[in-house]
């Protein structure tokens, strides 16, 4: 079969952080990841999209915090939709947790339910890999086929669309990210970005928290800002003109400095750059929380405020059982999401392999063409 793989080289990754080009990325002839025990299924993608992690994987910006959690070579791609070998759709929940690796006694946060916070990423009977996607047994979705566990499955609706269903993975990390900030009473939300993570964080804000009255939307691109309305913001802003919506919104004053002496009430950074991180803690009120939706790398930002404001800066990752949503699966809040809106429209452009670099150049830069997710199609691969 046909894979996109990345290999451990450093000279490939420095190549990649200089020049702007996918260097650690190749395509190449392997065959299919063996399934490591009886509870694991061949399942052959047919769509697979392409995420900010992917992105910063292979241009070689990735933080070495991953290091010890991933396993060379590694076919990227955890945004999975596949087909079994019955002919069954399902979608992938990649996290690869204790009870997926063998590990017994489970950890105490997957004895919990909080199997994204598992603490046996490299244990148990597989190879080292926080999702699937960056465990070499496994394979990933940028292939012909990889193998998956059972309880990692989900199945798709019938009548679902491919492109719908590809969305589940990332609408759920969404999900996850809106339902984290603890409720609290009526409050101004606003999201900062607005690319596949901001704009499903968006519509599930409007769809599971009655605490939030007004969502301010943060957009640089006209198709972004025509989205966010539709999924539900009150207010669209530039991100020169952030300040100035949630003060409109707050009833904040503004001192000479240009610091606002309050703010929203709960900031859902979607993209994770030093500038996003410095725009969401300068609109935080005092005691707000600012989660951080999107994955972060090296940033350099003035923590000020965070102190002198008390602000809780609060990672969201994954996915799992949602408390305020009655234990609900991020999954199945996603699986809604996507049907009440409408959202497999979100899928922008789709890609053979072969056309792996006009790929990557898409996502990279989707915001600046009218594009929203852009994902690898697989469809064709399983007639080779």
């Amino acid at each position: 079969m046909r894979a996109l793989q990345v290999d451990r080289s450093v000279t490939r990754f420095a190549t990649a952080r200089l020049s702007s080009r996918p260097a650690v990325l190749r395509l190449t002839e392997t065959e299919p990841p063996a399934p490591p025990g009886p509870d694991w299924v061949t399942i052959r993608p047919l769509l697979s999209g392409i995420c900010g992690s992917d992105l910063a994987t292979v241009y070689g910006r990735a933080s070495r915090w991953f290091e010890p959690y991933v396993s060379f070579p590694f076919t990227p791609g955890h945004e999975i939709v596949a087909e079994t070998a019955t002919g069954e759709r399902v979608v992938v929940e990649p996290v690869l947790h204790c009870t997926i690796r063998g590990v017994d006694p489970v950890c105490s946060s997957c004895a919990a339910g909080r199997t994204n916070r598992c603490e046996n990423l490299a244990a148990g009977h597989i190879a080292a890999g926080l999702q699937t996607g960056y465990c070499n047994q496994t394979g990933g979705g940028w292939s012909g086929a990889l193998v998956a566990h059972r309880k990692q499955l989900h199945y798709v609706p019938a009548g679902w669309s491919d492109e719908a269903a590809v969305l589940v993975e990332p609408v759920a990390c969404s999900v996850h990210a809106a339902l984290s900030a603890p409720p609290g009473e009526p409050r101004v939300a606003a999201v900062v970005g607005a690319g596949t993570i901001g704009l499903a964080t968006i519509a599930a804000i409007r769809s599971f928290r009655e605490d939030v009255t007004t969502v301010i939307a943060v957009a640089k691109h006209p198709d972004q800002r025509r989205l966010a309305r539709q999924l539900g913001a009150d207010v669209v802003a530039e991100p020169d003109e952030l300040r100035r919506a949630v003060r409109r919104a707050t009833g904040s004053w503004v001192l000479d400095s240009g610091q606002l002496t309050g703010g929203a009430g709960v900031v859902f950074d979607c993209v994770g750059t030093s500038e996003s991180l410095s725009s969401s803690t300068a609109v935080a009120a005092p005691g707000a929380t600012v989660v951080l939706a999107g994955m972060p790398g090296r940033v350099n930002i003035d923590l000020t405020a965070l102190w002198q404001r008390e602000l809780r800066l609060a990672g969201a990752y994954a996915y799992g059982p949602e408390p305020v949503a009655g234990d609900r699966h991020s999954f199945d809040l996603a699986m809604q999401l996507i049907s009440e809106h409408d959202m497999g429209r979100l899928v922008s452009a789709l890609y053979p392999l072969e056309r792996h670099s006009e790929a990557l150049d898409h996502a990279s830069h989707a915001g600046a063409r009218g594009a929203t997710k852009v994902a690898f199609d697989l469809r064709h691969e399983k007639r080779r």
